[in-house]
């Protein structure tokens, strides 16, 4: 890349058949480019694909930063940054050849069988993405790399054990069809709606079914999304928006349908229940954004190992509606409610507390806080 921030072109060098989450590498390719805003400006510079090959976005963003960086795998160049026509025809020869580059001249070379490490920046962490070699037998490995590498390490109990075998499914199906991820939230938009009106008029088991499946596919639009490069700016507003809207929603009409079970709460309960739920939600948003502008836009939920195990089980929608369940095993959806207020209370407790200890150590260390995943439990 020049100092004037113009950008080199994308090219996908070679025929591979195989497809990819549906896609073709010279479509692959194509979106990432647009997506990084790969334009050419940047005449003298390319970056090239090895359409054989296939890698984790990662290392194209990785790649794009580092003029004269060339990834290879068993000698052949898989992914390469060059900075002059000269150089771009000498790894293009290299890669029809499927042979070593002839004049490595100041190019970087990498190998990919050394394992090398990319920065994480979210994370702060350095890691090794997926590359591997795209043909039929490896479509399979190679969707459920990428669907993994998609995969939010730290996040609640259900999203992290119980959706990801029944989302890949969803979303190799949605994929296979051609369904987009702004269909497949306008799907789950309508469930969730539909499980708000079931939760007002006491239909809760009709209502958490809905859910359940609305709950899958807000794991399966956002996979889908990175899966097959097709994320956008009105996709993500769509998709965020839903999810910090419906909650609040659901637990106001669940304790209203309550009248319908013949149980519901007196009005000091139902406002303080309200309340604590309600509030707890908006504060514990707040805190968690007030950590992440202090911190270099880390999540509070990876800066310690406690912190990434309390994310697992803290009042957020899917652990609540695990409390809900239980209690409509033993026909008290009365004592689920109040028992989310009771959780809800108790997370913002810890999460007022992290946020302390988190101001307290970052006046200790006179810098922002670094997540333990990237091996610093400060």
């Amino acid at each position: 890349m020049t100092s004037n921030n113009s950008m080199p072109a994308i090219e996908s060098i070679g025929q591979n058949p195989t497809k990819l989450w549906g896609l073709t590498m010279q479509e692959r390719t194509r979106r990432l480019g647009a997506t990084l805003g790969l334009d050419g400006s940047d005449s003298s510079s390319a970056i090239l694909v090895n359409a054989q090959y296939t890698a984790d976005p990662a290392w194209v963003r990785h790649v794009v930063a580092h003029p004269g960086y060339v990834l290879t795998v068993d000698g052949v160049p898989a992914l390469a940054h060059a900075r002059t026509p000269e150089e771009a025809q000498s790894i293009r020869n290299a890669i029809n050849a499927a042979t070593g580059i002839a004049d490595t001249g100041a190019l970087n070379i990498v190998r990919f069988e050394d394992g090398p490490t990319i920065e994480n920046k979210q994370l702060r962490k350095r890691e090794t993405p997926f590359l591997m070699k795209l043909e039929p037998a490896s479509v399979r490995t190679i969707e459920r790399a990428s669907y993994f590498g998609a995969y939010k390490g730290v996040t609640d109990i259900l999203t992290k054990y119980l959706w990801p075998e029944w989302a890949l499914v969803l979303t190799r199906m949605a994929a296979k069809v051609g369904m987009t991820p702004n269909m497949v939230t306008a799907i789950g938009a309508i469930l969730c709606v539909a499980a708000t009106f079931a939760f007002a008029y006491g239909h809760y088991w009709a209502g958490m079914a809905m859910g359940l499946v609305f709950m899958v596919l807000d794991t399966v639009d956002g996979k889908l999304a990175r899966c097959t490069i097709t994320s956008s700016w009105w996709g993500n507003i769509f998709d965020h928006g839903i999810d910090l809207v419906h909650p609040p929603f659901w637990w106001w009409f669940w304790a209203t349908g309550l009248v319908y079970w013949g149980l519901e709460l007196d009005d000091r309960t139902f406002w303080l229940v309200q309340a604590a739920i309600q509030g707890g939600y908006l504060v514990q948003r707040l805190i968690e954004g007030v950590f992440m502008r202090r911190n270099g836009m880390m999540h509070i939920h990876v800066w310690r190992r406690f912190d990434s195990q309390f994310r697992l089980i803290t009042a957020r929608r899917n652990p609540n509606m695990v409390i809900l369940f239980v209690s409509m095993l033993f026909g008290r959806p009365d004592l689920g409610i109040i028992a989310v207020a009771w959780w809800t209370v108790a997370s913002l407790a810890v999460h007022v507390v992290q946020l302390v200890q988190a101001e307290i150590a970052r006046a200790r260390k006179g810098a922002q806080l670094t997540s333990w995943l990237a091996g610093d439990d400060a």
